[in-house]
């Protein structure tokens, strides 16, 4: 049993769908004030709904340094700190690298790596005063552990989360703030299911659990990397991924 974080602030960007939605559920579950962020307005503001009282909507672009400040400074208006910073956002467009576009490297670096540490900068002195804050990253297996054929922008920026992970993390621990980042292997969220039922079966094939994760199973592992009981633990990576990254083939998931 995790001590309680109740009335704690929390911030989730990319919080209107897929991974962020469920990291944001189950904080809100655990009584936080969650402040749910992404562009789309009406979006952020249907999901506090479906969360409860606890939780409020913040429109805000995680490219836009201004738009990072301004999700900070509400944060600390409507919950008087901020003690939890869950930097999820991100995007996975495909694009193999001989058709890949300068704009298509943009886009995700700047969402997926300058989105992630512009939340962090933002958000960076509320932390400090919070006097036990913690910053959870959403990176990926894909990049720092796994490669998939036109991900490669994805990976770049999930494999350069860690490598600031590690940098801050001793920078940060002086004010006694923590960050790590969960790796999720496939979850199934609105993107996944995009893909295809041929790419859902070859997916779950692939895991020797035999399903996809759930965006909960995230929440779970960034609940833990918030917890007191997490305290001493920085600059690190939880794996959650049903076993994926074990089997040195499909052959060893033969029955």
């Amino acid at each position: 049993m995790l001590t309680s974080i109740a009335g704690r602030s929390v911030v989730v960007t990319g919080a209107s769908k897929g991974i962020g939605k469920g990291i944001a559920r189950v904080f809100a579950r655990q009584g936080a004030k969650v402040l749910v962020v992404a562009r789309s307005g009406a979006d952020v503001d249907a999901t506090a709904a479906e969360l409860g009282p606890g939780a409020s909507g913040f429109a805000a672009d995680v490219r836009q340094l201004p738009d990072m400040e301004a999700m900070a400074a509400a944060t600390v208006e409507r919950h008087g700190g901020i003690d939890v910073l869950c930097a999820n956002a991100g995007i996975f467009p495909m694009a193999k690298l001989a058709d890949m576009t300068t704009d298509d490297w943009d886009q995700v670096m700047g969402t997926n790596l300058k989105g992630m540490f512009l939340a962090v900068q933002a958000c960076l002195p509320a932390l400090q005063r919070s006097g036990r804050g913690r910053i959870v990253v959403t990176s990926s297996i894909t990049g720092p552990i796994t490669g998939l054929p036109g991900w490669s922008h994805y990976g770049a920026s999930k494999a350069g989360q860690l490598g600031f992970v590690r940098t801050a993390a001793i920078e940060l621990a002086r004010h006694k703030v923590t960050i790590n980042a969960v790796l999720p292997g496939n979850v199934m969220t609105e993107g996944l299911v995009d893909l295809g039922q041929d790419y859902l079966d070859a997916m779950t094939a692939s895991v020797p659990l035999r399903r996809l994760g759930s965006v909960e199973d995230i929440g779970n592992a960034a609940l833990f990397f918030a917890s007191d009981e997490a305290a001493y633990i920085t600059g690190q990576t939880l794996v959650v991924d049903g076993g994926q990254v074990l089997p040195e083939s499909l052959t060893a998931l033969e029955d």
